[in-house]
């Protein structure tokens, strides 16, 4: 598809693309400082702040309507051959013992991310994903309820989102690829690269959500961004329960006492305007159930 850059989720932007619902596209990614630093000579103080998190889109999908779900099937990450990160003043959660930014090129050879002398486990994953919202626009530096820049480690290859459509068509877009990244990303970054994805949009008819939803073959995940972390793991946890009751006809009692056995509040991203968390179920519930929960 032809690249096309967005800073913000909108429902007024004008689609790069137009696709029937079941496609699948190929989707390139700039990283989120849109690739202006390449060395550590490149000075970080001289960047455009302007240009950060930029996102690869709008895609329309027709058919989908507010209301609907888009699913999106992650078929396929890749990822450049080098990283960076950064440091700072006022940013992440040691930025208030830091005093001038710094930035580092991370080496991504042999499988493995090189940080000074240490070889770091690939990780690939999408930290900006998500759909037009309902009122104004929202900066892809910004999760919410459309999604956005979750910093969700588990958004990788073999995983499906689910996000509640807010307008025509979702127009939907990702981008802040990381090559690794830890639960926090607290120093503001993860290792960011660029790349390119492949996934399959889909959309589904008499579903909704509230915010979005993540599975693999192991879990199903309720995602929530909200003011503070508290706040957050609270409402992936209501909103999970929530679901339980709809979907299997337990009480709030009972689905809040089972969720309390089985499920596991964690942490995405504690860094960013809004913080995002999720609550974990097991598949193996499901199958107990026999039901699904997306």
């Amino acid at each position: 598809m032809n690249h096309s850059v967005i800073y913000e989720f909108n429902k007024a932007h004008r689609p790069v693309k137009i696709v029937p619902s079941g496609t699948s596209i190929e989707i390139v990614t700039y990283d989120c400082f849109e690739n202006q630093l390449q060395t550590e000579k490149d000075e970080i103080t001289g960047i455009d702040w302007n240009r950060v998190n930029p996102a690869t889109g709008p895609i329309y999908v027709k058919g989908a309507e507010p209301g609907d779900v888009l699913k999106v099937s992650i078929e396929k990450l890749e990822i450049g051959d080098q990283g960076v990160m950064v440091v700072g003043p006022d940013l992440g959660v040691m930025g208030h013992r830091l005093e001038e930014m710094e930035s580092k090129i991370i080496p991504i050879q042999e499988g493995v991310a090189r940080f000074n002398d240490i070889r770091i486990p690939l990780n690939p994953m999408i930290g900006v994903i998500g759909v037009a919202p309902e009122g104004d626009g929202v900066s892809c530096g910004t999760p919410g309820a459309h999604g956005g820049n979750m910093d969700n480690k588990m958004i990788t290859e073999g995983a499906v989102l689910y996000f509640p459509v807010f307008a025509e068509g979702a127009l939907f877009g990702l981008g802040d690829f990381h090559a690794a990244m830890g639960d926090g990303e607290v120093s503001v970054s993860g290792i960011e690269v660029p790349g390119k994805a492949t996934v399959k949009l889909e959309v589904i008819k008499g579903e909704s959500l509230v915010q979005p939803i993540l599975e693999n073959e192991e879990v199903v995940t309720q995602i929530a961004s909200a003011a503070t972390l508290d706040e957050a793991a609270k409402l992936a946890t209501e909103l999970m329960v929530d679901r339980v009751v709809k979907k299997t006809g337990m009480t709030v009692a009972e689905a809040t006492m089972l969720m309390s056995a089985v499920g596991q509040v964690e942490v995405c991203q504690i860094v960013d305007p809004l913080m995002t968390a999720r609550f974990i179920v097991p598949k193996w519930l499901e199958k107990q159930l026999g039901v699904r929960l997306i």
